[in-house]
């Protein structure tokens, strides 16, 4: 009887390990061999359509610059041609070597405007991520409205302003707009609110360390990661910056590399050969762009994936 008992207990044991799931898996799913993933067609061909998109006119401008004049019109659009060097010379010998003032003007103009933006924008942001004062809020809000602002709202007011102070048709009448970023200090405030503690900038003023003192020893090291990416967008829209440069100078010396290449564009109207200049002049003109961003990338980039991770 006892042993009737045990096989009746043995395949009950039996049974219930085979209908048992696999361990990991979900009970009442069909097991198997994994399926394979779908690829989505869709994100991916609106992907592939957005980066030719991006991509098509920096090949046409790397391709058009190898040409020389009587091949720029007349062979296909995306046959290299056999004048890039010939190019080169004959854009350093124009005018002297004008177009490398401009790269020069420009290189100022950006180095230098980005800078003085990110200073202030580390000192906005930070007063407003830190401090607690009147009117902290609707100053903020001032400035999320500067964000939307087009630029071409501001110009012409800045233009009359700095015309009152005699500072127009100088590199203070490019340079003097560009401190103040209202982007720069919304980035400023939002990277430092995160990155910055409470609790460590009390310990600061617990120790007896000044205001100023915090900021540069405590607060600053931790917000580089953010005034980078702060400076790496202002850099890139200052050397882009055409309308203000186009307002404030008449003086061709002082000119942007944007400002310069345009009017290389409206010559070539009359000298078609001028065109080549134009194109060879707009490929050299992105290179600084790119290496800036090479430089930078890497530390841009996982200092903010790490700031985003401690916050």
């Amino acid at each position: 009887m006892s042993s009737l008992v045990l096989d009746d207990k043995n395949r009950g044991r039996r049974e219930s390990r085979k209908s048992a799931p696999a361990a990991g898996t979900t009970p009442g799913t069909a097991q198997g061999p994994p399926r394979p993933r779908r690829v989505a067609l869709v994100p991916t061909a609106a992907l592939l359509l957005g980066a030719l998109y991006c991509l098509l006119p920096v090949a046409w401008v790397v391709i058009a610059s190898t040409k020389s004049g009587s091949e720029l019109f007349s062979t296909f659009t995306f046959l290299p041609g056999t004048g890039f060097t010939e190019n080169l010379a004959d854009l350093s010998a124009y005018r002297d070597g004008v177009y490398w003032q401009w790269m020069a003007n420009s290189a100022l103009y950006a180095g230098v405007g980005a800078l003085l933006s990110t200073a202030v924008s580390a000192l906005g942001g930070y007063a407003l991520a830190t401090y607690r004062f009147r009117g902290r809020e609707s100053i903020f809000n001032i400035l999320l409205a500067g964000v939307l602002m087009p630029p071409v709202i501001l110009a012409v007011p800045q233009y009359l302003l700095l015309a009152e102070a005699d500072l127009t048709d100088s590199y203070a009448s490019v340079l003097l707009p560009l401190i103040l970023s209202p982007y720069g200090v919304y980035l400023a405030r939002i990277y430092a609110t995160a990155a910055v503690p409470g609790d460590v900038v009390e310990a600061g003023r617990m120790d007896g360390a000044g205001e100023w003192r915090i900021f540069t020893r405590i607060a600053l090291p931790m917000m580089v990661p953010g005034l980078v990416t702060v400076f790496l967008f202002q850099f890139v829209a200052v050397w882009n910056n055409f309308l203000l440069p186009y307002i404030m100078l008449s003086d061709d010396e002082k000119f942007p590399i944007t400002l310069g290449l345009f009017t290389l564009l409206e010559q070539g109207s009359n000298t078609p050969a001028l065109y080549t200049l134009v194109v060879t002049g707009a490929l050299l003109a992105v290179i600084p762009l790119i290496a800036l961003f090479l430089v930078v990338q890497r530390f841009w980039s996982l200092d903010l994936l790490s700031g985003a991770v401690k916050s």
